[in-house]
C-alpha cells in the first residue's frame, strides 16, 4: 500500500530535473532562470475555446484585447510548460436536446484540441500518462492534458465518459454555475441535490474506474465533501481560491482545504478577480457585458476578416463599459495572498496553479500567461526552495493523476484469492 509519504516522493521524481539548483544573481533573472528549468503546468486553461476562431493561430502572439491570455510565444515567454486544455461547455436546459447539443459542442471541442496539437507537432504533444510531462519538456514541446469543465455533455449515460476518457480526458468536474444532473453548484442557490446526485455518484465511481482526476472546482461544499469522502483516489480544485482570504462560495474553507491535503488533494489557486477580491453587484454592468458577449457567441462560425472585426469591436465597446462601471480588480499580491495562506496552511505539496487563463483570470501585474514566472519570483522572495517549486508548478498534480492512473489499474487487476497476492 501507498502511503501519504510514499505518494509526495513519487510525484517530486515525475517532475525531478537533473542538476536543478538555484542560480544566483539579480532576484529578477534568478527567479526567471530557475523558473525557465522547471517544468510548469497550469491545470485549468480554457483556451481551447479560442481553437475555432477564425483567424486565431497558437503560433503567433495576440493580446488581451483579442481574449486571448494563452499561446506558444507568451507560453515560452512565461515558463508555461503547459497543462490541462479544458473541453467547457455552458450549462443548459437539463432536456433531451440540451444534453445532445452539449454533446456534440464537448466532442468538437475535444477535437479541436488534438487538431491544434497535430497542426503544430513540433511544437506541441499529446499527454496522457504522468511520466509524459517529462518525457515532452525534455523534446522542448508544450504539454497538453486534456480536462472536462462541467459533465453536463455527458447526459444521463455516464458511460460516455469513457469516450471522452480514449480521447485522453484525464481530469473532470461535474458542475459549473448551475446545478445539474450531477450535483449542486457552487454559485446556484437551489441546491437541488444537497450534493451529488444519485447520478453524480455514479460519475465519480467512473471516474475512479478510468483513472480520471476528480475536480471539485465549482462544486457546493455538500458535493466537495461527497467527493471527498467517496473517490478512491485524491481529489483536485484545478481552479480555486481560499475562503479565508476572501469569502466568495467558489473558494474553500480551512476546515476542507485541511481534509483535501489530508486526503493527498491539491488545491490550484486561480487568478479570476471576483474570487479574489470583493467586487460590488452592478446589475447595470453586468447586463451590458453579457449583451457583448453575446456577439462573439457566433465568432467561430464568421469568414476571419469578421470575426476579427467582431472581436475588436466588442474590445472597444469593453474598454468604454470599464470606464463606464468601474469595479475594483485584484492585484498579483491578491493573487498571491490566496497562495501564500493555502501553502501555510497544508504546505507546498498540496499546493499549485489553475489561473483559468482564457476563462476570466488575470490580475493587474499578471495579466497572462507570460507574467507566469512573477510566481516563482514571489514564492522564492517568500523563502520557498526548488523542491517547494517543483511540486507547486507540476509534482502534485502529475502525483494526484499517478494516483488517478494507480487506482484505475487496482480496479482492473482481477481479484486475489484469499490468503494470496502481494
Amino acid at each position: 500500500m501507498l502511503t501519504r509519504r510514499t505518494m509526495l516522493a513519487a510525484g517530486a521524481a515525475l517532475t525531478a530535473v537533473p542538476s536543478l539548483a538555484r542560480p544566483r544573481g539579480k532576484p529578477e533573472v534568478e527567479a526567471r532562470t530557475l523558473h525557465q528549468k522547471l517544468i510548469c503546468l497550469d491545470t485549468h486553461l480554457d483556451t481551447p475555446a479560442n481553437f475555432a476562431r477564425p483567424g486565431f493561430d497558437m503560433m503567433q502572439r495576440h493580446s488581451a484585447e483579442e481574449f486571448s491570455q494563452v499561446d506558444y510565444p507568451r507560453m515560452v515567454e512565461g515558463g508555461l510548460d503547459g497543462g490541462f486544455f479544458a473541453i467547457y461547455t455552458a450549462q443548459g436546459p437539463l432536456t433531451p436536446d440540451g444534453m445532445m447539443a452539449a454533446r456534440d459542442a464537448a466532442l468538437v471541442r475535444a477535437a479541436e484540441i488534438r487538431e491544434m496539437v497535430a497542426k503544430n507537432e513540433a511544437h506541441f504533444e499529446l499527454a496522457l500518462k504522468p511520466q509524459d510531462a517529462a518525457a515532452i519538456a525534455a523534446k522542448g514541446k508544450r504539454i497538453v492534458y486534456q480536462s472536462i469543465e462541467n459533465s453536463y455533455p455527458l447526459g444521463n449515460d455516464v458511460t460516455l465518459l469513457r469516450s471522452f476518457y480514449a480521447l485522453g480526458v484525464r481530469m473532470a468536474g461535474p458542475i459549473h454555475f448551475k446545478d445539474n444532473q450531477f450535483g449542486d453548484s457552487a454559485t446556484d442557490v437551489s441546491k437541488t441535490w444537497k450534493g451529488l446526485s444519485p447520478l453524480g455518484r455514479d460519475w465519480l465511481a467512473l471516474c475512479n474506474e478510468l483513472g480520471i482526476i476528480p475536480d471539485a472546482s465549482h462544486a457546493s461544499d455538500d458535493v466537495f465533501d461527497q467527493m471527498v469522502a467517496g473517490s478512491k483516489t485524491p481529489i483536485i480544485l484545478s481552479h480555486s481560491g481560499c475562503r479565508a482570504v476572501h469569502d466568495h462560495p467558489r473558494n474553500i474553507d480551512d476546515a476542507r482545504l485541511k481534509r483535501l491535503a489530508d486526503t493527498g488533494g491539491v488545491i490550484q489557486i486561480n487568478s479570476l478577480s471576483a474570487y479574489l477580491v470583493t467586487t460590488p453587484s452592478n446589475p447595470d454592468r453586468e447586463k451590458a457585458f453579457g449583451a457583448l458577449f453575446a456577439r462573439l457567441r457566433n465568432v467561430s462560425q464568421m469568414t476571419p476578416v469578421d470575426a476579427n472585426r467582431t472581436v475588436k469591436e466588442v474590445a472597444r465597446a469593453m474598454r468604454a463599459l470599464k470606464s463606464q462601471y468601474p469595479e475594483p480588480r485584484a492585484r498579483f499580491d491578491d493573487y498571491m495572498s490566496h497562495m501564500l495562506h493555502a501553502l501555510k496552511l497544508v504546505g507546498p505539496e498540496h499546493v499549485g496553479v489553475g489561473c483559468d487563463w482564457d476563462g476570466g483570470g488575470g490580475v493587474e501585474g499578471m495579466e497572462d500567461c507570460a507574467g507566469n514566472w512573477k510566481i516563482t519570483a514571489r514564492l522564492l522572495k517568500e523563502g520557498y526552495h526548488v523542491g517547494d517549486l517543483q511540486k507547486i508548478w507540476s509534482g502534485n498534480v502529475l502525483r494526484v493523476l499517478q494516483a488517478a492512473k494507480d487506482g484505475r489499474a487496482k480496479a482492473a487487476a482481477p481479484s486475489m484469492p484469499a490468503g494470496g497476492g502481494e
